[in-house]
């Protein structure tokens, strides 16, 4: 009896030492993105998580921050804190790493790409590949990439059907690029967070933006503040999910391989439900009241035209090569 009673008091003392390190293991990181907790970037961040969890029986847990709250609301600086490991996961569009890695800004040169074959033959392609290599070299991994979507243009003032109609507009835009294209169309551009923009859209301070249907204008309401939404398609955005490299270094290499496929299944479902939500988005839209114009393919190639001499300028920029290599990879896939 008496051994029994040590056995037990032995059993439970090992149970509670294994309990212990079994918590000690556990680690939550901290992933920041830049949009609300409605969006399909949200959900993505919250797919990746409950992916990692599984795969790691709980020994890795990811918290999502969204609306860039880590980086002071500021969704420019979130990849300079992966860069150097004051973050361990981010989502964030290409156009957002554009003052850390000017070349990202390839993805969203205007009127590169014309539909969504296109777009995955670069993402998945050499190109793809060629885009995580610089991003490493900048100490961020891109594990996947995702969607935000063709970028629509939306106002309070008029329909907009052509580039005359966009002159003297005050636009929000969330990159210098864009900064460009919208000067070459004789609009007003306001670089702003995208956390201040829905007020500033309330109040007048700008009359417009640009975002993807699915991804941002519907989960973020965004036709509550707008009446005219115009189908430009005028250029595209990926968003990815990176980790620091410092972080990715750190783990051991059957972690990293349950990390790379969570990563890989989570924006794989990002990218679906964005794309679903931008194929219903437009019915939607109407029923919420805005207005819709969808160009023809002549008033289309005014837009591509008129944006011209931004393309050039961000070419140059980007890199003749690097250019040259999507340009190949989009023409191959029409």
């Amino acid at each position: 009896m008496k051994f029994t009673k040590l056995g037990a008091l032995a059993l439970s003392s090992a149970l509670a030492c294994f309990a212990l390190a079994a918590g000690a293991q556990a680690e939550t990181l901290r992933l920041s993105h830049n949009t609300g907790d409605t969006t399909t970037w949200q959900k993505g961040a919250d797919k990746f998580n409950e992916l990692l969890s599984a795969a790691t029986d709980g020994e890795l847990k990811v918290r999502v921050f969204p609306n860039a709250q880590l980086s002071g609301g500021d969704q420019m600086k979130q990849a300079e804190m992966v860069s150097r490991g004051a973050l361990d996961f981010v989502v964030t569009s290409a156009i957002n790493v554009t003052p850390l890695v000017p070349e990202m800004a390839v993805f969203s040169l205007p009127y590169l790409y014309s539909n969504y074959d296109q777009v995955d033959a670069t993402t998945d392609g050499a190109p793809g590949e060629k885009m995580k290599e610089i991003m490493a070299s900048h100490d961020i991994i891109v594990l996947a990439w995702g969607e935000n979507g063709f970028r629509e243009v939306t106002n309070n003032v008029h329909p907009i059907k052509s580039p005359d109609d966009m002159k003297g507009l005050k636009m929000r835009v969330a990159g210098p690029m864009y900064i460009d294209v919208m000067n070459a169309l004789g609009a007003n551009p306001q670089q702003m967070q995208w956390t201040e923009t829905f007020t500033a859209l309330q109040q007048g301070v700008v009359d417009g933006q640009e975002n993807p249907i699915g991804a941002v204008i519907i989960p973020q309401r965004v036709y509550e503040v707008q009446k005219y939404l115009t189908t430009w398609h005028y250029s595209y955005d990926p968003i990815f999910l990176g980790i620091s490299k410092k972080r990715w270094d750190s783990f051991d290499d059957a972690t990293k391989e349950k990390v790379q496929k969570a990563a890989t299944e989570a924006m794989a479902y990002q990218k679906q439900i964005t794309r679903e939500s931008t194929d219903s988005g437009i019915s939607l839209l109407k029923e919420k009241g805005m207005e819709i114009y969808e160009p023809s393919d002549a008033e289309l190639q005014a837009f591509r035209d008129a944006t011209a001499p931004a393309f050039d300028t961000w070419a140059a920029k980007v890199g003749p090569e690097l250019v040259a290599s999507f340009k190949d990879t989009v023409a191959s896939a029409k």
